[in-house]
């Protein structure tokens, strides 16, 4: 009967319950908290990637272009980005706990819809369900993290969440080339039902009850009203661009109808008192280069993760499960280095190991795009190259987290936090939209085949991703340059701006 009543008040009251007694007397109860949020993290970070390996797979079921199959990963995301601030505000109104908790039973529900989805468009639609609950869950993750650790343990803390996000990214990959090979696409999405449930229950019992910050506070509608079709005719510009033509009527249209929105969408929140992004944010120097940096680095890192399984699958001949263990090394090598970075921070600043990650990742993409032949004598240089570009993701997420989050005030914790997950994923977002136009433009160019990779020569298909990695080479480069030309990081216990 208890959990029962609490459950009503939280649902009718927007009453959060406060966490287990015998869970919050633990003298470590703040990383049990920070464990648990790992866990929305860790499944967040494993769905973007595991469902990178059954692409190769769907274009050939369905029949389908490159640029419509890369809507599975592309839905997912978009819905992610244009719903993580709608929900970190939300969370400011009702609660981040409530918010997280029911992000996890609804990405239940998005992962059975995909699982059991009939056609291609079907499962998209549930790629969007999946998309919102992972907002739900990640909007505010950081600063349920930031306020459990404290300043002091702060960048060990994001270390550790960006570890955890590197352990889904590592497992994905592998796992989903498993499931491909072994059983069927579909439990790619089925796995996640216990995930789901378990991080939903931890949620209920670990995390602390919300503070609510503003009180009485009013939601943005119209800002949640312009943002979420602003991204999506953005994107749907950016991934359509080669198949319907650059001067299309409808691409036009699309451009247009994201330009306006976003114009109508960032003028509306400068003159609100409680916008969905507070812009002041925006207005600091080194927490705009700072997402700026995030941006880049992340479209970077998931335009390999979309371009390399068709290279190993259909370029070097590797079934999923062969090219999803070849994957791994990007992230089991980023994930190696994440706490370290995270810890170095705390000592030594942001900008020293921001520069070096993007250098270090743009010189392994340059080695990619001369060894990358479709000739077995070249995987272990492709190989080796992928391991560095984890190395150098690695080094340059957590401290960039950091300082970022150091440049916001305190007030504006949960605001930073989030805008810090939709720099990623947008970033994300784009990356996937840009290497899939990309690699359609260039097979199509090479092979004469409309947008498809199903048929072509291996050695086509290795040329054309070769040329498209110069992309990701230019993303990561740009990384750099922001991360050098902006403002010095303060460390965790110095001041908070950089």
């Amino acid at each position: 009967m208890r959990i029962r009543d609490t459950l009503r008040e939280a649902i009718l009251h927007g009453r959060e319950p406060p966490p287990a007694e015998a869970i919050a007397r633990r003298e470590n109860y703040r990383w049990i908290v920070v464990g648990c949020v790992c866990i929305g993290a860790f499944m967040g970070q494993l769905d973007a990637s595991i469902a990178q390996l059954m692409l190769p797979r769907l274009e050939k079921v369905f029949d389908v272009r490159l640029s419509t199959v890369s809507w599975v990963p592309i839905a997912y995301l978009l819905a992610m980005a244009g719903f993580l601030p709608i929900f970190g505000r939300l969370a400011d109104l009702v609660g981040r706990k409530l918010i997280y908790v029911a992000g996890a039973v609804l990405f239940v529900a998005g992962s059975l819809v995909s699982g059991f989805a009939p056609n291609l468009e079907i499962l998209i639609a549930g790629r969007v369900v999946q998309g919102i609950s992972a907002a739900m869950m990640s909007a505010n993750s950081v600063a349920i993290l930031i306020a459990a650790a404290g300043p002091e343990q702060r960048g060990r803390a994001i270390g550790i969440l960006a570890a955890a996000q590197a352990a889904g990214l590592s497992l994905g990959p592998a796992i989903g080339g498993f499931l491909v090979d072994s059983f069927d696409w579909r439990w790619v999405f089925f796995i996640f039902v216990p995930i789901a449930a378990l991080a939903g229950l931890f949620g209920w019992f670990v995390i602390p009850a919300t503070k609510i910050a503003r009180p009485g506070g009013r939601f943005d509608r119209t800002g949640a009203l312009l943002l979420v079709p602003a991204l999506a005719a953005l994107l749907v510009a950016v991934n359509q661009a080669h198949a319907w033509g650059l001067l299309s009527p409808w691409i036009l249209a699309s451009a247009a109808a994201a330009l306006v929105l976003l114009a109508v969408f960032f003028r509306t929140q400068m003159r609100l008192a409680e916008p969905l992004i507070d812009i002041d944010l925006l207005r600091r120097p080194g927490f705009a280069s700072g997402n700026v940096g995030a941006m880049l680095s992340f479209a970077m890192l998931f335009g390999v993760f979309f371009l390399m399984p068709f290279v190993l699958i259909r370029a070097y001949g590797d079934s999923a499960f062969e090219a999803g263990l070849r994957l791994i090394l990007v992230p089991v090598a980023l994930s190696l280095i994440a706490p370290v970075s995270g810890a170095l921070y705390d000592r030594i600043g942001a900008r020293a190991l921001k520069v070096t990650g993007m250098v270090v990742a743009t010189l392994a993409l340059v080695v990619l795009h001369v060894a990358m032949d479709g000739e077995a004598a070249s995987l272990p240089v492709v190989m080796a190259a992928l391991a560095l570009i984890g190395l150098g993701q690695g080094l340059f997420t957590a401290p960039n987290n950091s300082a970022i989050m150091a440049a916001a005030p305190a007030h504006l914790t949960g605001e930073a936090g989030s805008l810090v997950n939709v720099s990623r994923t947008l970033g994300t977002s784009f990356g996937v939209a840009l290497t899939a136009s990309v690699l359609s433009w260039r097979v199509t160019l090479l092979s004469g085949e409309a947008g498809r990779t199903v048929g072509v020569a291996p050695d086509k298909i290795a040329m054309a991703a070769s040329q498209t990695v110069l992309l990701l080479a230019a993303f990561a480069a740009l990384a750099a340059l922001v991360s050098l030309v902006g403002r010095r990081g303060g460390r965790a216990r110095g001041e908070r701006g950089i």
